[in-house]
């Protein structure tokens, strides 16, 4: 009875390795979810398939961060590219973060430099922090928090056509 308690105690607290549903239900997704990101390229494969698979650590965190990431209302083409974008420890922090979080939060580090809002404030600038993504070496695109809808889609049409090229 001791080995179950101890079990029970490891398994909750230091949990490693999920069956497809337990993983589902820890990110608050549904199991199709799982495997339709495992096919987008969202989430990587598990080691191997069958009655024994079993999802890792950073299955957990990638779906999580994901979840965040839906939140901020970013397609999932937007949010491949943003996964991709993010080292691990910023890929735990996006996911440990609130969903309803600003976009500029964890996901994008500070910019050299002065941000030009802050640079040339005016009383009509009510902008108070920009999202950066860097599209290739050398080409960095920014959006403004207070960015309208239509700006907003312009970014992310030419964030996924960047995708797109250097996908060839």
């Amino acid at each position: 009875m001791s080995g179950l308690t101890v079990s029970g105690v490891s398994t909750t607290n230091t949990r490693k390795e999920w069956k497809l549903t337990e993983l589902a239900e820890a990110a608050g997704v549904s199991p199709r979810t799982v495997r339709y990101y495992v096919q987008r390229g969202l989430l990587p494969a598990p080691p191997f398939k069958g009655p024994d698979t079993v999802y890792g650590e950073d299955h957990l965190v990638r779906l999580k961060a994901i979840r965040v990431l839906q939140a901020r209302f970013l397609p999932l083409d937007a949010i491949q590219v943003e996964l991709a974008r993010l080292g691990p420890d910023e890929l735990k922090a996006l996911a440990e973060s609130e969903p309803t979080a600003p976009p500029s939060a964890p996901a994008s580090p500070p910019l050299p430099g002065p941000v030009k809002a802050e640079a040339s404030p005016s009383p009509s600038s009510t902008v108070t922090s920009w999202r950066r993504w860097e599209l290739a070496p050398g080409l960095e695109l920014q959006l403004a928090d207070t960015a309208d809808a239509k700006t907003r889609a312009l970014a992310e049409r030419v964030r996924a056509l960047i995708q797109e090229s250097q996908e060839r």
